[in-house]
C-alpha cells in the first residue's frame, strides 16, 4: 500500500514508532527485519554503512539490532521483534545502499529466531486497516507528505 508517497507492503508487521518491519518466515518461527522507506527518508535518505548485530546476539523488541550511517547521522536501528540473530545480510558490508534502494527486498538487515511473538504482536501494526492510519499519523507528525 502507498501511504504519504511511501510503500508499505501488506504482509509485514510494523513497529511504527521506530519505522522498522518484520516479515514472518518459517511458519512464524523466524522474522526477517528491516527499515521502512519512510524511516529511511526521516533518517536522511542514503545509507553509507549498515552494521547489524552479530549472529547469536539476543535482541529485545525496541532494542538496537543494527547501526546505520547516513550523510548527517549515525542511527541505531531498533528491532520490531524480540529474538536471537540467526543471520545478517552479508551483502550490506559491500553494498549498504541496498537498505535505501530496496528496503523491503535486498536491503533487509537481519533474521531473528523469535522468542515471544505473541507478546511482541501487541506493539506491532499489521494489515491495511491498522497500518494506514498509524503510518499516516506518523508521517503527519513528522511533516512528511
Amino acid at each position: 500500500m502507498l501511504i504519504a508517497g511511501f510503500e508499505f507492503p501488506d504482509d509485514l508487521h510494523y513497529l511504527v514508532e521506530h519505522q522498522v518491519w518484520a516479515r514472518l518466515e518459517e511458519e512464524g518461527r523466524v522474522a526477517r527485519i528491516g527499515i521502512t522507506s519512510l524511516g529511511i527518508h526521516l533518517a536522511g535518505g542514503e545509507i553509507y554503512m549498515a552494521r547489524p548485530k552479530m549472529t547469536g546476539a539476543v535482541v529485545a523488541q525496541g532494542g538496537s539490532v543494527a547501526v546505520v550511517e547516513l550523510a548527517k547521522a549515525i542511527v541505531s536501528v531498533k528491532s520490531p521483534v524480540s529474538g536471537t540473530v540467526v543471520e545478517v545480510n552479508a551483502r550490506l558490508a559491500a553494498s549498504p545502499e541496498l537498505v535505501h534502494r530496496d528496503p523491503y527486498g535486498e536491503g533487509w538487515l537481519a533474521r531473528l529466531t523469535l522468542s515471544d511473538f505473541a507478546a511482541d504482536r501487541a506493539a506491532l501494526v499489521h494489515g491495511e486497516a491498522a497500518v494506514r492510519p498509524a503510518m499516516e499519523r506518523h508521517a503527519r507528525l513528522n511533516r512528511v507528505g
